[in-house]
């Protein structure tokens, strides 16, 4: 055993992008939250105002970078194109059909759950776009 590496017996690639897909999730929310108190503390609203898109952004490019690095660090195949697709898929669901209710407390268990499925649909289309390539 190399110094700094741990043998572990193998996962499942799905339970991988499922768990990496997860936190995503969770970390999306954290991150929202986090922007939310922040406006509330220094404008006295949860509205963000003309900071809100630049901070949606900034949230959802940081959750990509963090959903790639944990699929890099887990060997994983395509770790930047899959946590890419994952959350925008995320994202474009949540925009179309969650926009509404994102204030409720059930919000806190469906993202991260829709983000573990999309993780999973994303790896589906980086595998049949490398077929494609094939």
């Amino acid at each position: 055993m190399s110094q700094g590496r741990y043998d572990a017996p193998p996962l499942p690639p799905a339970l991988i992008l499922a768990v990496v897909g997860l936190l995503c999730g969770f970390a999306t929310i954290a991150f929202v939250w986090l922007s939310e108190r922040s406006c509330d503390r220094f404008r006295d609203t949860t509205n963000c105002g003309a900071l809100g898109l630049p901070l949606l952004v900034v949230i959802v490019a940081v959750t990509m970078v963090l959903g790639g690095l944990a699929l890099s660090r887990l060997a994983m195949p395509h770790p930047k194109l899959i946590p890419f697709l994952g959350v925008a898929f995320m994202v474009a669901l949540v925009v179309a059909f969650l926009t509404g209710h994102l204030d409720s407390p059930w919000i806190i268990a469906v993202v991260p759950a829709l983000t573990a499925i999309t993780f999973l649909l994303a790896n589906l289309v980086a595998r049949l776009l490398e077929r494609a390539d094939a």
